[in-house]
């Protein structure tokens, strides 16, 4: 996997759970969602990369 996939994903999982403490604190039940989304999207890409790590071994 490359650095910037790596970055991309961090940057993702990070900016999830930031959307999911907004949404929290202002009570908003899509911005909090629309957080948990992005940090299970950025999670399933990471798991894709490393299984593709494997194979590449």
């Amino acid at each position: 996997m490359g650095l910037d996939d790596k970055i991309k994903n961090a940057a993702e999982n990070v900016g999830g759970k930031i959307k999911e403490a907004v949404g929290k604190v202002t009570d908003n039940e899509q911005l909090e969602a629309e957080g948990q989304v992005d940090q299970g999207s950025a999670k399933v890409k990471q798991k894709v990369e490393d299984v593709k790590d494997v194979f590449k071994g």
